[in-house]
């Protein structure tokens, strides 16, 4: 019987150890490379994130996944967002631009991107980090665009700030 007991203690000890592992500051987050081989970002709300190089082919369809998750105002399709957020090309792995080096956050009609973010972001809240891995279709194509390359798989982190 008090081997039973004591069995029962160190399971219930490790759950504990285990549970409390697991919790962490609400505004910081990080994540490992998923089994579909998306990047791992890391980073607190309100500071640039850090995006691991990716690894393997890209995915062919929208991958979104929230990093943080935000409690404010919800984004739908008519939003006018304010947002930091950070771009990678998934060829090389190389940062193509990012809000957080100018220090200023970017406004505009969700409406008005490309399509990967206006299926990616609705019902990302503020407060909130969301990683989107963007295949080229839904980006900017076969053509690609400025510093974009041809049929370019795109990542974007990006921080809600505002939604009207």
């Amino acid at each position: 019987m008090k081997k039973y007991r004591a069995l029962a203690i160190a399971a219930i000890f490790a759950l504990s150890i285990t549970s409390l592992t697991a919790c962490g500051k609400g505004d910081q987050a990080v994540t490992d490379i998923s089994p579909s081989g998306l990047p791992a970002v890391t980073g607190e709300a309100g500071q640039a994130p850090t995006i691991g190089a990716p690894s393997g082919t890209p995915p062919a369809t929208l991958q979104s996944q929230d990093i943080i998750v935000g409690t404010g105002t919800e984004v739908v399709a008519t939003s006018t967002l304010t947002v930091h957020y950070t771009l990678m090309s998934w060829s090389n792995g190389s940062i193509v631009e990012s809000s957080w080096n100018s220090g200023q956050p970017a406004t505009f009609p969700l409406a008005n991107v490309i399509a990967g973010w206006q299926q990616g972001l609705p019902g990302a809240k503020v407060g909130g980090r969301r990683l989107l891995v963007i295949p080229a279709d839904l980006g900017y194509g076969k053509d690609g665009s400025g510093p974009i390359g041809k049929n370019e798989t795109l990542i974007f982190v990006v921080d809600i700030i505002g939604v009207s």
